[in-house]
């Protein structure tokens, strides 16, 4: 299977995983039907190590899949960008927790929750974990599960945040997911109790954003040399974009047939609402030509073999969250114009991405004040520690 075969199989599911959206979103959680075809469609190979059956393709594949998903369903798109980019992080660590994830099944799923909520503690031969983590979109879909930790010294100070992998088998999900958006990408809460993590499936913050992960020993693809912040949060932002453009298709088809604000004038005639479908097209396209612009350009990079530049890392991050901004403003602008059906609850394409995307704007990485406070002290040569860089 090539990369452009996935990518055209993914393309043939949209109809099928547009028609479940109000499925996922009563069940809270995908369907099981979706998460079967995507792996049918081998979208979950992408970025999995060749090693372990994965096609370690070119990230721009990746995302452009991600793109055609959240176009069709906003939370399919969501717990598929995150369930589908896990694979990638899982490959920067020790050989040994790779195969214990893979080695006997190349189609195992991974979610994750990195904030670091819960409680690590340094034992003989690795670490003792508790707690509870929030928001691990698609975990009821998985078997493993990173799970982000804070490790403190015998004084209670922080020495260390880890990304702890933990199977199934030490870990519940505790059904809590009933949000008003992204209702169906089943972000339920991780539960473990006092679980033994072995020292070689941990992984300091220190090595990943350093570059220098000890599962670049064994997989020599270029896809394995990004950042993580970069690789992770476009893999969200890129939802978000394509969820907007999903509303504003049907909406510029709506249009077509509504009547607008005027009498006996079809929404499609009103110069007012022309504005706001033409600007809302320009913040979708202006954010996914820079979310692509960089990914090509640290992909260029890391395949060219040289140390990724820290400005364009910051660049990445900049964007990444403009993204993700320009995607909200561009269903605001739909939604001032589309009358009065989006407002009346029931299966409404345009009012599930503004709920859809307004959720999405909470998670963390979408702080776009945070990211451009990160960009502008790169930019002036002041001191940054951000892990999301």
């Amino acid at each position: 299977m090539r990369d452009d075969d996935v990518l055209a199989a993914v393309r043939a599911l949209a109809p099928a995983l547009r028609e479940r959206a109000a499925e996922a979103e009563a069940l809270r959680r995908l369907p099981d039907a979706s998460v079967g075809e995507l792996e049918a469609a081998g979208f979950f190979r992408l970025l999995r190590p060749g090693a372990y059956g994965g096609l370690a393709a070119d990230p721009a594949v990746f995302y452009a899949a991600v793109h055609e998903i959240a176009k069709a369903c906003g939370s399919t798109g969501w717990a598929a960008s995150v369930l589908g980019v896990h694979p990638w992080y899982v490959a920067q660590f020790d050989p040994r927790a790779q195969e214990e994830v893979w080695g006997a099944d190349e189609s195992a799923r991974i979610c994750s929750s990195h904030a670091p909520t819960g409680k690590v503690t340094a034992v003989d031969g690795g670490f003792r974990l508790s707690g509870r983590w929030h928001f691990s979109a698609g975990c009821d879909h998985a078997r493993w599960a990173l799970l982000g930790g804070l490790v403190t010294d015998g004084d209670g100070r922080p020495v260390d945040v880890l990304t702890l992998l933990v199977p199934s088998a030490d870990y519940r999900v505790d059904d809590v997911w009933d949000t008003v958006g992204l209702r169906g990408s089943g972000s339920n809460d991780v539960l473990v109790e006092d679980a033994f993590v072995p020292a070689h499936r941990a992984l300091g913050y220190g090595p990943v954003t350093a570059l220098r992960c000890p599962g670049h020993d064994v997989h020599p693809e270029p896809l394995y040399r990004l950042p993580y912040a970069a690789v992770f949060t476009t893999a969200i932002s890129t939802a978000m974009v394509g969820i907007a453009e999903g509303a504003h298709e049907d909406q510029v088809t709506a249009a077509r047939e509504r009547l607008g604000a005027e009498p006996g004038r079809r929404a499609a005639e009103d110069p007012f609402a022309q504005v706001r479908i033409a600007r809302a097209a320009g913040e979708i396209d202006a954010a996914r030509l820079q979310l692509a612009r960089n990914m090509a350009e640290l992909y260029a990079v890391a395949r060219g073999g040289a140390r990724i530049p820290r400005e364009l890392r910051a660049r990445t991050r900049r964007d990444q969250a403009l993204a993700t901004e320009r995607a909200v403003t561009a269903v605001d602008l739909l939604m001032e114009n589309a009358g009065r059906g989006p407002l009346r609850t029931g299966d409404d394409v345009l009012q599930r991405a503004w709920r859809d995307l307004h959720t999405g704007r909470g998670q963390a990485a979408n702080d776009v004040e945070r990211a451009l406070v990160l960009y502008a002290r790169d930019a002036l040569g002041m001191d940054v520690h951000d892990p999301m860089l």
